[in-house]
């Protein structure tokens, strides 16, 4: 077994000790399909609990903190309220979903 110097990787690539191959995972941005998702339905899940909130799609900049309208806010699959226009801050953000997405279903990115 050769010894496989780290310090020339590039930052994305992995090493698979099994394989003794290094494979590269190129990043994808997500701002395309972000982008082909305003004015559109959405369902938003944040990080903490089971925080959903449901509204179109107004905006996203270029952090990705996103507005909403007629957002909903739902826990633990309930709807609790009717909030109308919201502005939340891309870092509580854990996923983004179309509203007319199949469930489990994954979005293809393209790059």
């Amino acid at each position: 077994m050769s010894n496989v110097s780290f310090q020339n990787l590039p930052r994305y690539s992995l090493c698979s000790a099994n394989a003794n191959k290094i494979v590269q995972f190129m990043p994808i941005n997500p701002r395309p399909m972000l982008q082909n998702l305003v004015n559109e339905e959405v369902i938003i899940r944040l990080k903490w609990g089971q925080t959903e909130y449901k509204g179109r799609l107004v905006s996203i900049d270029s952090y990705m903190n996103i507005q909403l309208s007629g957002a909903e806010e739902w826990i633990d699959q309930q709807m609790t309220s009717v909030l109308g226009q919201v502005l939340i801050r891309c870092n509580n953000v854990l996923w983004i979903q179309g509203a007319n997405q199949n469930n489990g279903a994954d979005t293809k990115m393209d790059g």
